[in-house]
């Protein structure tokens, strides 16, 4: 290893667990019929493997930042990626339902410990004119993991065992946080008198139980009944926990969460763009899947195959997509992007309706060429309306917001289809948020904060 491959390595290490925290957000879709199945988990249980991993990923983004700062990434990266393995081999071992829904909390844990750590180590190796470059082969690198994952997940479920898309991330991680642990040489970090006792343990302590509680309260109350006073009281003590969370950081000089933020305008439509994005993406790749097995009696490699195609197009045309970003800004094709993706939903829900597998497949095609136009045009118009100073709070609040989007979608729609068991409601219900995310484009992003 000599110093002009140094970062290399230092880099291909970083994007391929980065990458695995990526899959494991597509794999489990195709898989989730046969998981179901052999561990006898109710329609709802099923959702929870999905929503575990997306809502303690949400919940402990902001503190993998956090951790990274105060401890160092050498030392913080690994840690994450041994939680996420460890989260791993107890999601292949699972033997009950509630074993895999554990294991896939664990999972978003080291996930979110991980994701910052990984996107800073990329910009701590690279100088700043070479970073567009290492970020470019990065999100190349990720969003070949992401394609990949319904097809991967379809064929381990369909051939040797759907614990293999959790089991094969061992050796990977292994591997990777091995060559990064050789590769990459960090300054020592400085630690501040008592920068453990600033740590803002009360907005943690506040947020995981606000979002907790009414996830939880959502996702059960097809089973446990809206008028439930369980479901009552977990819903309002969730309201009432967030208020309190928001009234906290407000407050703190070193808030776990910077929503002062929020004040700036494109910042603000930024995040209830990239909100509605991970929305609309979590609710495509699982439900289409799980449409695709349910009804139409697809086999999981075929429903992963389909949905793997319709992402395809992403690798193709996020470099278009950045290019129209410089040359006409971010407002005019952000909006033109919500409104194309929210009629591609939509069309997606008449295909359900018409059983046709075909124009769900045309559709989705569209609808994956056109996705890099939400993310790359977004995401720099609103880091770009942050001071430098606070660039590092504004990611981790965009993207504890982002993951938010997910969490949000499996609780509200798959509650949603518990209870009717209409699929093309719930693609009308994400058409419908995506065109108002647009609006919200339109009104706020590139303006006067």
């Amino acid at each position: 290893m000599s110093e002009t491959t140094r970062p290399w390595w230092v880099l291909v290490a970083a994007s391929a667990v980065l990458g695995l925290v990526v899959l494991d957000e597509t794999v489990v879709g195709v898989a989730l019929p046969t998981m179901s199945a052999d561990l006898a988990m109710s329609q709802v249980e099923s959702h929870w493997v999905v929503n575990a991993y997306l809502l303690t990923f949400t919940c402990f983004l902001a503190v993998g930042g956090k951790l990274g700062d105060m401890l160092g990434r050498r030392v913080v990266f690994p840690v994450g990626a041994g939680i996420f393995l460890l989260g791993s081999l107890l999601a292949g071992l699972a033997p009950s339902g509630g074993w895999l829904i554990a294991a896939r909390a664990v999972q978003g844990i080291g996930a979110a410990v991980t994701f910052p750590a990984s996107m800073a180590i990329v910009t701590h190796t690279f100088p700043p004119e070479r970073r567009g470059m290492a970020f470019a082969v990065q999100t190349t690198l990720a969003g070949c993991f992401m394609a990949s994952g319904p097809l991967v997940g379809g064929v381990f479920a369909q051939t040797i065992s759907w614990r293999w898309i959790f089991l094969i991330n061992l050796p990977i991680v292994l591997l990777t946080v091995g060559a990064l642990w050789l590769a990459y040489v960090e300054k020592p970090v400085t630690r501040a008198p008592g920068l453990f006792a600033r740590f803002d343990r009360a907005g943690l302590a506040l947020l995981v139980g606000a979002l907790t509680a009414i996830t939880i309260g959502l996702m059960q109350a097809t089973e446990w009944g809206w008028s439930s006073p369980a479901i009552l009281t977990l819903l309002a003590g969730g309201l009432v926990l967030l208020a309190a969370f928001v009234g906290v950081e407000l407050k703190r000089a070193a808030p776990l969460i910077e929503l002062d933020l929020l004040a700036i305008s494109t910042f603000t439509g930024g995040n209830i763009v990239f909100a509605v994005f991970q929305f609309e993406k979590t609710i495509v790749f699982i439900f289409v899947a799980l449409y695709l097995q349910h009804v139409l009696g697809r086999t999981p490699i075929e429903s992963g195959l389909l949905v793997s195609i319709a992402i395809v197009p992403t690798l193709l045309t996020s470099r278009l997509a950045g290019r129209i970003r410089d040359a006409r800004g971010a407002r005019g094709p952000l909006t033109l992007a919500l409104l194309l993706t929210a009629l591609c939903v939509m069309a997606i829900g008449i295909g359900t309706v018409l059983r046709s597998e075909l124009l769900i497949g045309a559709v989705m095609v569209v609808w994956g060429a056109v996705m890099p136009g939400i993310a790359v045009t977004a995401r720099p118009a609103l880091m770009g309306a942050v001071a430098l100073d606070k660039q590092g709070q504004a990611s981790g609040v965009n993207l504890s917001i982002q993951m938010l989007g997910g969490t949000v979608a499996i609780a509200v729609c798959g509650t949603l289809l518990v209870a009717t068991g209409a699929y093309w409601l719930v693609f009308l219900i994400t058409g419908l948020c995506t065109l108002a995310a647009a609006g919200a484009a339109w009104l706020l992003v590139e303006r006067p904060g």
